[in-house]
C-alpha cells in the first residue's frame, strides 16, 4: 500500500473546491457522471482508431445508492486508470497549490473540463470519504484502489477488480444526507444527465405487482443518448419536434414553431429553439432555454449567449465552443459567446422572414402569439429591427393584418393632417372603446388594435422610426381633432354661455379616485354625442411608459386626467343651456352686474398702479386691490352656487355625465347605483 500527500493543507484545497468552484452542491452528481461518460467515450475513440481491440461489452454508466452503507457509487466500463494515471490526474492537481492551479486554468478552462481531475474533487462537497477502484484498459494493467478522507493524505493499494473501468464510491457526509434519497438522486440525474451521450442507469425500472411497486430486471435508463438536436433536420418530422418539446416541457401547450440550429463554422453549435405560446407575464416564461456542452447540462441562465428578447424562447443550445470556467459556468464576455448571440439573432430573423414569405396566412394566424417576441426584439436589438420591419405586422380593429409599409399606403390619403403628419389611430380595447372606434370608422379612418404588453414602448419607437408620423389613441380627443384638417367645425359658443355650461356640469361631477375631470365646451356637430370623455395622449402614454422606465415613476403617481367635452351643437346641451339661462337669469343679473363693476374697478387699479414704481404704491392702494379681487371671487362663488343649485334640479345633467362615465367604464359603486335609480325615474 502506498501513502501520500496531495500537496496542500486541508484548509486549502477542499474549502476552495466547496466555496469557489461550485456554488451549488448538486453539481457534484453531474461531474461524477460526466467523468464516467468521458472515460467511456475515450474507450470508443480508442476502438475506432484501432488501439483497443478487445470486447467493448456493456458501456452503460451506472449510479447506485446504498442508504444503509451511506454510499453513492458511479461505475463505468471505460478506459480505467493505472496507479500512474491516478497520480497524474488526481494527485497532481495541487502540486503547485490550489491558488496557482486556479490562476493557471482561469483563462483556458477547456484544458480541464471533462478531464478526470477537478470535476472529481467536487465529490468532497458531499462526501467525507471517496474511493476509486479502477482497472485500466491497457494490457497487463493491475487494478488499484485510491482512498482519501478529505484530508491531504491519500492511499493507493492493489484492488480486486476484474472488469475494465472505474467505480467511484462516495461515503456521504452527515450534513449531506439528502443525497442518499432515491428520489433526490433521480431528479438530479434527470436534470443534469438527461441527454448525455452514453446510457446512464440508476437502479431498475419498476412495475406494479401484488399491490406494490417492485423492481424488474430492466435497467432504469434516465437519458436519451441521441437527443433530437443531434440529428439531421431533414430526417425529422413536425411530430418529432413536438414530441421532444413535450419531453422538455411536459405541462406546456404545443409550440408555435421551432428553429433547428446546426452550424459548424466559425464555431460548433447545435440546438432547437421553440416559440412557445405566451399568455401574459414575460418574466414567468424566462430561463426556459437549456445550455449544454457536448450533451452535458450546464445551465438554464443563458443571458449573454441568447439575446435578451430571445430568452422568452424555449429549447436547447449545445456548443463545445462556449467557454466554461472550472465550475462549468460559461464566460459571458468571451468573443465566441458574442458571435453565437449574433448568429442566433440572425437565424431567428431569417426563419421568421421565410415563414412570412412562404405562408403569410399561417404567419398572420400566429401573429398575436408571436408579436411579443418580435416587438421585444425590435425594441431591444437595432439589428433585429432592421430585419423584422419587413415582416412585423399591424392589426386593425377589424382583424386585418398589414406590414408597416402596407398600412402606411392604406392611410396616407385620409389620415394626413393639415401639417402633413400621418396619423396612426389606435385602440387598446375594442369593446371598451367601441364608440370611439365607430366614430373614427364612420369618418373613414382606420383604427389599429394595439393591445399587447409592449405596444406602448413600441409606439414610442415607431414614431422615431417613421417619418412625419404620430400615433394617437382613438379616445384621446374628439373625432374632428384626432386628424386636424382645415375644415370649418361650426360656430363656437360665446364665452359667457360656454362658461355657464361648464359651471353647470362641473358642479355635478362625481368624485373619482385617482382621476380628475376637466370640462370643455366644443362644437362637434349635431349628430355627435352630447358628452364625450377623452384622455390626453401625452399624459396617458407617460403613465404607461412609467411601467417600463423606472426613471419615469413620478408619472405613475399622478392622477389620470380626463376631459369631459360638452357638444354645444347637440340638442340636449342646447336645451340645458337655454333652460339654465331662463331659470337663473333673474338671480344672476345683479351678481353678474356686480362682477362687471368690480372687474372694471380692478382693471383701473391695475392700470394706475402699473404706472408707479413698487415702492411708490401705498399700503392702502395694495389693500384696495386685494379687497376688490376678494369681492370678485365672492361674487363668482355666488354665481357658481346659483348655477349649481339649478343643476341639482336638472337630472338630465347628471344623467349625461354618468352616461359618458359608464361608456368609459368609470361609473362604479354608489354612483352606478344612483345612475340606475335615476334612469328608472326618468323612464
Amino acid at each position: 500500500m502506498q501513502k501520500g500527500n496531495i500537496g496542500v493543507t486541508t484548509e486549502n484545497i477542499f474549502p476552495v473546491i466547496k466555496k469557489f468552484l461550485y456554488s451549488d452542491h448538486d453539481i457534484f452528481l453531474r461531474e461524477m457522471v460526466s467523468n464516467a461518460v468521458d472515460a467511456t467515450q475515450k474507450l470508443k475513440t480508442l476502438a475506432e482508431k484501432g488501439d483497443f481491440k478487445g470486447e467493448m461489452g456493456d458501456l452503460t454508466v451506472r449510479v447506485s445508492l446504498d442508504a444503509d452503507k451511506g454510499t453513492l457509487t458511479f461505475s463505468d466500463h471505460g478506459i480505467g486508470m493505472t496507479a500512474e494515471e491516478i497520480d497524474k490526474y488526481i494527485n497532481q492537481i495541487a502540486f503547485s497549490g490550489v491558488n496557482d492551479f486556479l490562476e493557471k486554468y482561469k483563462d483556458n478552462a477547456n484544458n480541464i473540463i471533462g478531464h478526470f481531475g477537478l470535476g472529481f474533487y467536487s465529490a468532497f462537497m458531499v462526501a467525507k470519504k471517496v474511493e476509486i477502484v479502477t482497472l485500466s484498459w491497457q494490457e497487463g494493467a493491475k487494478a488499484v484502489k485510491w482512498s482519501c478522507d478529505g484530508s491531504p493524505e491519500f492511499t493507493i493499494e492493489d484492488a480486486d477488480k476484474s472488469e475494465r473501468g472505474s467505480d467511484i464510491i462516495l461515503y456521504i457526509d452527515d450534513d449531506s444526507k439528502e443525497f442518499l434519497d432515491k428520489y433526490k438522486i433521480q431528479s438530479l440525474l434527470e436534470k443534469y444527465c438527461k441527454f448525455m451521450a452514453v446510457p446512464v442507469a440508476f437502479g431498475k425500472k419498476t412495475e406494479w405487482k401484488d399491490g406494490k411497486q417492485v423492481d424488474t430486471e430492466e435497467d432504469n435508463i434516465i437519458n436519451n443518448v441521441e437527443p433530437l438536436w443531434t440529428k439531421t433536420p431533414s430526417t425529422l418530422k413536425d411530430e418529432d419536434y413536438k414530441k421532444f418539446y413535450s419531453t422538455l416541457y411536459p405541462m406546456h401547450d404545443e409550440p408555435l414553431f421551432w428553429i433547428h440550429l446546426n452550424v459548424d463554422y466559425p464555431f460548433h453549435l447545435t440546438g432547437i429553439l421553440y416559440f412557445p405560446h405566451i399568455k401574459n407575464n414575460i418574466d414567468l416564461q424566462r430561463n426556459k432555454i437549456q445550455l449544454y456542452c457536448n450533451q452535458v447540462f450546464v445551465t438554464d441562465q443563458v443571458e449573454g449567449i441568447v439575446p435578451e428578447f430571445l430568452t422568452l424562447l424555449h429549447g436547447v443550445i449545445d456548443s463545445p465552443d462556449i467557454p466554461l470556467n472550472v465550475s462549468r459556468s460559461y464566460l459571458q464576455s468571451d468573443s465566441n459567446v458574442k458571435k453565437i448571440s449574433t448568429y442566433i439573432t440572425k437565424k431567428v430573423a431569417d426563419r421568421l422572414s421565410s415563414i412570412f414569405k412562404e405562408d403569410r396566412k399561417a404567419f398572420e394566424e400566429k401573429w398575436d402569439a408571436l408579436k411579443i417576441f418580435i416587438n421585444y426584439g425590435m425594441l431591444s436589438e437595432e439589428s433585429f429591427y432592421d430585419k423584422a420591419k419587413d415582416f412585423a405586422l399591424l392589426k386593425d380593429t377589424e382583424g386585418k393584418y398589414f406590414t408597416y409599409e402596407e398600412y402606411k399606403d392604406l392611410i396616407k390619403g385620409g389620415q394626413t393632417d393639415k401639417d402633413g403628419n400621418l396619423v396612426y389611430l389606435y385602440a387598446n380595447n375594442k369593446d371598451e372603446q367601441y364608440t370611439y372606434i365607430k366614430a373614427a370608422n364612420d369618418k373613414g379612418y382606420s383604427v389599429l388594435l394595439l393591445d399587447g404588453q409592449l405596444d406602448t414602448p413600441l409606439v414610442q419607437m415607431l414614431e422615431s422610426k417613421f417619418e412625419k408620423s404620430r400615433f394617437t389613441r382613438v379616445d384621446s380627443d374628439v373625432i374632428d381633432r384626432l386628424v386636424m384638417k382645415d375644415d370649418n367645425k361650426g360656430e363656437e359658443l360665446e364665452a359667457d354661455k360656454s362658461d355657464k355650461l361648464s359651471t353647470v356640469f362641473r358642479s355635478q361631477l362625481p368624485h373619482l379616485d385617482k382621476a380628475e375631470l376637466n370640462v370643455q365646451v366644443q362644437a362637434l356637430g349635431e349628430n355627435a354625442q352630447p358628452v364625450v370623455i377623452t384622455q390626453s395622449e401625452y399624459m396617458r402614454r407617460m403613465k404607461d411608459m412609467a411601467r417600463f422606465q423606472p426613471g419615469m415613476s413620478f408619472y405613475s403617481q399622478m392622477p389620470d386626467a380626463y376631459n369631459l367635452v360638452l357638444n354645444s351643437d347637440h340638442r340636449l346641451i342646447k336645451n340645458i343651456l337655454g333652460d339654465a339661462e331662463s331659470k337663473t337669469d333673474e338671480a344672476l343679473k345683479p351678481v353678474e352686474g356686480e362682477i362687471k363693476g368690480l372687474e372694471a374697478r380692478l382693471a383701473a387699479l391695475n392700470d394706475a398702479q402699473g404706472k408707479k414704481k413698487p415702492e411708490e404704491i401705498t399700503q392702502a392702494e395694495k389693500d384696495d386691490k386685494e379687497n376688490t379681487q376678494k369681492s370678485i371671487n365672492e361674487e363668482k362663488t355666488k354665481k357658481n352656487n346659483i348655477l349649481a343649485d339649478y343643476a341639482k334640479g336638472n337630472k338630465v345633467i347628471s344623467q349625461l355625465i354618468d352616461l359618458a362615465l359608464l361608456q368609459n367604464g368609470m361609473l362604479k359603486g354608489a354612483a352606478l347605483d344612483a345612475f340606475v335609480k335615476r334612469s328608472v325615474e326618468l323612464i
